[in-house]
């Protein structure tokens, strides 16, 4: 079916009239309808994400309920608790589409579990677990732009879907007819108890296991700690606020982004791994008290921070902090002699590799995992398995996610947040700032630094082309980058890791995954990999120097190199 075909069945349905008028209005457009009906949007691991609107290629209440339903049909064939939860941020539409998956749900036997209110991406991950449910899914388009909605789903370990489950839901979603009217509307499924609301008590055992993660609570009361926070219009307004709140820390909240916005007017790209994202904190910070800003994206599973200086502000990268996070928990449980013997520190492949240096350091064992949270919450789940989930320390991502406890199986804003907080506390009583600790740090292990490229790709077969991205860069090794020679080479498409100085080949011991990363011994790295939810291939350069001089030197000239 081409797209023409496939708008012309949308116009055949009978659908409510606001839908046909936008049909209509497209019916001339022939670059807006190979966008929206060139093809269906896809289901993977990460679910669905895609701009809102009419046709098969948007994210809209037919899309969704297709989508909902292939969960449903997958989990109705399994041993699997037949039940799920559902949560949703702040955007628009999402908690019309939220109560769209609890209908299609419902329909199918499935006993379903809704957010009263806005609920951040890991409290459904926890609600998945308290509440035994078989899967769950999250109404939310992460850090996108305000036109962007999508749907995360979750299994019953309240980890994001494995490949293995996707796969099944997407071949289900496949047979699936689009335009299957609702048996009944949500209220119906409400009142008959077959959809329920989630009980506050659930918020307050979340909040309470929060907060049994801190390391040293009573530091920050003890500190008088200053905070800019701002939720970005998003989820995390009332969580990460209780729980701070709780904790005696001062909080002024960016009044313009505190409340729900699916426009994000004040921010048009909510994304705290960049520094405009804060740029209505910087205004508040200037004329408030602060030792740190604070902010969490639109379903608070990630989390950012900027500290001001004598000439404004410095934002530190995810990395950055990531490592200050990791070394503010294990200098203090080391000192507590409470580090669990054969103890886990578990960060993905593009994350910086200075964690390694600061967790032996400590003498913890590190382990790389692939891209995204769900493997982090994967290598949990082995420990828990083994009853050793005690040995899990602390699990990040350089994209600004962080996850300290085994309650929730996605990173955590909300307990990231807490963390920030009592490691700023314990700097400010003995008299450092943030800034001087993260130099310490680089005095000792060096200095690691990072940068991430997007190269962003046009057109229906964008995915294609990243795919001939990746293939050419395989074809045409560089034998150095940046002037510093590659050493080895571990494609994790072929699992094999290539020494280039023996010619050695060993296995890597992780899933198949198109990623190709290039070491230059102990100066640094590039890894490639396509993006798993936008057409883009991403870039992430790590240069090591002796020196701040001598890692940037060499980080520009890698990134040079691939930029030309």
């Amino acid at each position: 079916m081409n797209y023409m075909d496939r708008y012309a069945f949308w116009c055949s349905a009978m659908l409510p009239k606001e839908v046909q008028d936008e049909l209509k209005s497209i019916a001339n457009d022939e670059e807006e309808l190979k966008s929206r009906f060139g093809s269906d949007l896809q289901f993977g691991t990460a679910g669905m994400r895609g701009v809102m609107g009419v046709g098969s290629n948007r994210l809209n209440r037919y899309t969704v309920r297709r989508a909902a339903q292939g969960m449903a049909a997958w989990l109705s064939e399994t041993d699997l608790p037949q039940k799920a939860a559902i949560a949703y941020d702040s955007r628009h539409n999402s908690q019309l589409f939220a109560e769209v998956c609890a209908v299609a749900l419902a329909e199918a036997g499935i006993e379903t579990y809704l957010y009263d209110r806005l609920a951040p991406t890991p409290m459904l991950s926890f609600a998945v677990r308290e509440l035994g449910c078989g899967c769950g899914i999250v109404i939310s388009a992460s850090h996108n732009a305000g036109t962007y909605n999508g749907i995360k789903c979750y299994g019953p370990d309240g980890c994001q879907m494995t490949d293995e489950p996707a796969a099944v839901v997407t071949e289900k979603i496949g047979a699936i007819d689009f335009f299957i009217p609702e048996s009944k509307d949500f209220a119906a499924f409400l009142a008959e108890g077959t959809v329920k609301y989630i009980d506050q008590s659930i918020w307050e055992k979340y909040y309470q296991t929060v907060m049994a993660e801190a390391v040293d609570p009573a530091i920050i009361t003890k500190a008088g700690l200053n905070i800019v926070y701002t939720p970005l219009c998003g989820t995390g307004n009332e969580p990460v606020r209780e729980i701070l709140g709780r904790l005696g820390v001062n909080i002024h909240v960016v009044a313009c982004q505190e409340k729900p916005d699916g426009d994000f007017k004040t921010c048009e790209y909510p994304n705290p791994e960049t520094d405009a994202a804060l740029n209505e904190s910087y205004k508040v910070a200037r004329q408030v008290p602060c030792d740190v800003i604070l902010g969490t994206d639109p379903d608070a599973d990630r989390v950012a921070i900027a500290v001001p200086t004598a000439d404004g502000f410095r934002k530190l990268s995810g990395n950055e902090l990531g490592c200050m996070l990791l070394d503010y928990i294990l200098s203090a449980r080391s000192a507590r002699g409470d580090l669990p013997e054969g103890g886990e520190v578990i960060r993905s492949i593009v994350t910086t590799p200075m964690a390694d240096r600061i967790a032996a350091y400590y003498g913890v064992a590190m382990k790389p995992v692939l891209t995204g949270f769900k493997y982090i919450g994967g290598e949990i789940l082995a420990l828990e398995e083994k009853g050793e989930e005690q040995k899990y320390i602390f699990g990040f991502e350089e994209s600004c996610g962080y996850l300290k406890g085994t309650y929730a199986r996605d990173k955590d804003a909300v307990v990231a947040s807490m963390l920030v907080c009592e490691m700023a506390a314990a700097l400010k009583q003995r008299g450092k700032t943030v800034l001087e600790a993260l130099e310490d740090l680089y005095k000792t292990h060096g200095y690691f630094l990072a940068y991430v490229q997007n190269i962003e790709l046009k057109g229906a077969d964008a995915m294609e082309k990243a795919a001939a991205m990746m293939a050419d860069l395989r074809s045409n090794m560089p034998e150095t980058i940046g002037g510093a020679a590659v050493t080895k080479v571990n494609d994790y498409k072929s699992s094999i890791s290539l020494d280039l100085s023996t010619g050695e080949e060993e296995s890597i011991n992780l899933p198949k995954s198109n990623v190709l990363e290039m070491i230059l011994g102990d100066r640094g790295s590039v890894i490639a990999r396509p993006s798993g939810t936008e057409p883009k291939v991403k870039f992430y350069y790590s240069a090591v120097g002796a020196t701040y001089a001598e890692a940037k030197s060499l980080l520009d000239a890698m990134v040079a190199q691939f930029s030309k």
